[in-house]
């Protein structure tokens, strides 16, 4: 239904389908032990293209922007395969080719409605409920700018047109997540040919301009997730956590959601033995991979909480996946049965911790 609607096509009963869908994985999430809960992005083709959707501007031919990619070119045989594994997911992302304002403003109100129906029928109380959102920078990163002067224009008037979705996320009582995987995910692929000190500040624009957005919104009802890139890969290319994690914490958000249990990146919880956190702020380390099928022994993510525990603080801790599971529409690594059954080993895993830590 969601192909089709993105065809052009009249869809009935499209938002019925979705609230239903909505009721049923707040179910599976309480049902998998989850205490902090959202919608699935149910509604949505993509974490980042759906606000072609509802920002007027993108009606240019879909494209990405132009990005070299050093891990693909030092392995051609996983470059090939990579390309017939993402060739065969719908990645529509127009370029902007005109003035970006805000067209659908209640599609960010069905989103919040449908999910306060599933909790209040789920029996979730409403302080326990998350919504995603693109940030100015992720948008920025799928979408080539053909309209702007440059790209710090482009990012303002993705903040200034989102800002509406982000507005009514808080004010609805919800906690808002922003997704900032181009704070580093673009630093082994749009920004390749850069030095480090010139990609810091092109990640220290993309804070700038969600600063922006979410100016007069409470930090403590923000969180941010960063990522290197939700895919299986070498990622040999990406940046270190230490040579980011201090633009990352000028973010007005009170939550930082980073994966820390890939290969590649299950190390940097010792970033946390020489970064402090600022007052307010907490982690959202992700305990669970979402690009296998391995599902975690509990014992497993019990340690790697408490290693952030035992260096930040049990109180400034919530156990979280990598990334999604699902990023867009029709393209999923892990087989359903399995991600319900990592987010099970997630709030077991919790649980020993925190029993570990003499926690209720």
């Amino acid at each position: 239904m969601i192909f089709d609607r993105d065809d052009g096509g009249t869809v009935d009963g499209f938002d019925d389908r979705v609230r239903r869908a909505v009721r049923d994985i707040v179910a599976e999430q309480l049902e998998a032990g989850v205490d902090l809960v959202n919608d699935g992005e149910q509604s949505k083709i993509g974490y980042s293209t759906y606000v072609k959707d509802r920002l007027t501007g993108f009606d240019g031919e879909a494209e990405r922007p132009a990005s070299r990619r050093p891990e693909m070119e030092e392995h051609p045989d996983f470059a090939q395969r990579w390309a017939t594994q993402i060739g065969s997911v719908r990645l529509r992302a127009p370029a902007c080719t005109g003035e970006i304002r805000l067209k659908d403003p209640s599609a960010v109100r069905r989103d919040i409605d449908n999910l306060k129906a599933a909790a209040k029928e789920a029996g979730v109380d409403e302080s326990h409920l998350f919504l995603s959102a693109a940030s100015p920078g992720v948008v920025s990163h799928f979408f080539a700018n053909h309209y702007y002067p440059n790209r710090e224009a482009f990012l303002a008037a993705i903040a200034d047109a989102m800002r509406e979705e982000y507005r009514a996320i808080v004010e609805a009582g919800i906690t808002l997540q922003l997704d900032c995987p181009d704070l580093a995910m673009s630093r082994h692929s749009m920004f390749a040919d850069k030095t480090l000190e010139e990609f810091r500040r092109e990640i220290e624009l993309g804070v700038e301009a969600l600063n922006h957005a979410v100016d007069g919104l409470a930090p403590e009802r923000l969180r941010v997730h960063i990522c290197w890139g939700n895919y299986e890969g070498p990622h040999t290319h990406d940046v270190e956590l230490k040579d980011i994690i201090d633009v990352v914490l000028t973010a007005r958000a009170n939550g930082i959601s980073v994966e820390a249990c890939n290969p590649r990146h299950a190390h940097e919880w010792q970033v946390f033995e020489n970064v402090k956190l600022p007052d307010g702020k907490y982690l959202i380390p992700g305990v669970v991979d979402s690009t296998n099928n391995y599902v975690e022994h509990p014992d497993v993510v019990a340690q790697r909480l408490l290693r952030y525990a035992d260096v930040v603080g049990a109180e400034r801790v919530v156990g979280g996946s990598d990334c999604g599971f699902g990023t867009f529409t029709g393209m999923a690594t892990v087989a359903p049965s399995i991600t319900w059954a990592k987010l099970h080993s997630l709030s077991e895993g919790a649980r020993r911790a925190s029993a570990k830590l003499g926690l209720s």
